[in-house]
């Protein structure tokens, strides 16, 4: 994905992924229950099982994104306040007040972000006060108060989860509820008044007044990692998958795998998961490519802590995408491989997840039942030898665009031996 494709993903909230290998949906096409056409013989050929590799390299289509979160902070870190370390391989910049009610819903979202990613984010708060809510420049002068003890943000959350309490104060008991406030932190509630109605702060304000009128910005708007504004949903579900996937490109890789098995051998991989191990036999001289793949993500570590994204009872578990969002890649496509004789005819099959013909990629699903709508559309990759009844008791767990989910158990890792 180059990185205005990634703004389509932000803008359109799951709209199409443009690449030009194929046309893929960026909305995840997992495996339904409901049957769907299978491609004609002109549009799918079965694979020569004595293919072999021709080259140190397996093919590939690399369509890694080029996320610049260290950009972004340099053009902003100056004008406000960061949560975050400066490393982080997502920068959100957020321009907000304390008055206006769609940034007390933005800023919600926002704080579960930097509790959920600390390490992946980091958030520049930059205040753009409203001259036409009084109350506003009184929320920020205490949030500025705040900082010069070092509790910028627990003032900040304070400022928006109590927005009842102070906006409708004057001045003066506006004054007194926030030193108040600022001895419930624990911040020295005599220098929090003199820093309060000091020069430091009054100076704040003032650069803060004159920013926002210079760039006549009406707030609240958003940036992640990108120069253009972000223009997707804001709810925190939406923008968790927004944020995964840009920590995803930071781990993504920028070369197609190395050939590392032989087909002509047999490869076994354990899954251990939170609900036990399960052997796989791979079926390399089958799907050497996709085999060569899998191998190759394990060995690398790809799926150590990957979450199954997606179980349904009986029908499949969905894993192998470390961003748990069920639409990460590892910054490749490969081509989709169908071989006579595979068939998702029993529970217990493993295969390639894509996104259309050709868009394999990371993720990889079991079968939990018969699944004869998915054949000759996945790449089968291998079969369960044992195991199979701890998965069926991963827990169900099917996301959708929006929704809020529990965490889902865990591909603690997977190993891989060679015969």
């Amino acid at each position: 994905m180059k990185s205005t494709s990634l703004m389509k993903i932000k803008s359109l909230h799951y709209g199409l992924l443009a690449s030009f290998f194929i046309l893929a949906a960026c909305g995840t096409n997992l495996p339904s229950t409901t049957p769907v056409a299978t491609p004609t013989a002109s549009a799918v050929k079965p694979i020569q099982t004595d293919v072999s590799p021709t080259s140190n390299a397996m093919a590939c289509m690399l369509v890694r994104g080029q996320a610049t979160p260290e950009a972004l902070g340099a053009n902003f870190e100056s004008r406000g306040h960061t949560s975050g370390p400066a490393d982080a391989a997502v920068t959100i910049v957020e321009f907000s007040n304390y008055q206006c009610p769609a940034c007390a819903f933005l800023d919600n979202s926002l704080r579960r972000i930097r509790q959920t990613h600390s390490t992946d984010v980091r958030l520049i708060y930059i205040n753009t006060p409203s001259t036409s809510k009084n109350n506003d420049l009184l929320a920020m002068q205490a949030g500025e108060a705040a900082d010069l003890q070092g509790k910028y943000w627990e003032m900040h959350d304070l400022l928006f989860d109590k927005r009842a309490e102070w906006s409708p104060l004057s001045s003066a008991d506006f004054e007194t509820w926030s030193a108040r406030q600022a001895a419930s932190l624990g911040l020295d509630e005599t220098r929090f008044l003199e820093d309060y109605r000091g020069k430091v702060v009054a100076e704040r304000l003032q650069q803060a007044v004159q920013s926002a009128g210079n760039q006549s910005i009406v707030p609240p708007i958003l940036f992640v990692n990108s120069a253009s504004p972000y223009t997707g949903q804001v709810d925190f579900p939406s923008l968790d998958t927004v944020v995964r996937m840009e920590a995803l490109e930071a781990h993504q890789f920028s070369a197609c795998p190395a050939w590392v098995i032989d087909p002509h051998k047999q490869y076994i991989a354990t899954l251990r998961t939170d609900k036990g191990d399960a052997t796989i036999q791979l079926f390399a001289d089958k799907a050497p490519q996709a085999v060569n793949n899998f191998v190759f993500l394990a060995r690398s570590g790809w799926y150590d802590g990957n979450t199954f994204y997606r179980v349904i009872p009986d029908v499949l578990a969905q894993t192998g995408d470390p961003s748990g969002t069920g639409i990460g890649n590892p910054g490749y496509f490969f081509a989709t491989e169908i071989t006579a004789g595979l068939h998702f005819n029993q529970p217990g099959m493993v295969a390639m997840d894509n996104n259309g013909l050709n868009t394999n990629g990371s993720r990889f699903f079991i079968t939990l039942g018969p699944a004869p709508d998915m054949e000759g559309q996945y790449t089968i990759i291998g079969q369960v030898l044992s195991g199979l009844d701890g998965l069926k008791k991963l827990s169900p767990r099917d996301a959708k665009p929006g929704e809020d989910l529990p965490a889902g158990d865990k591909l603690i890792q997977v190993t891989i031996e060679e015969h």
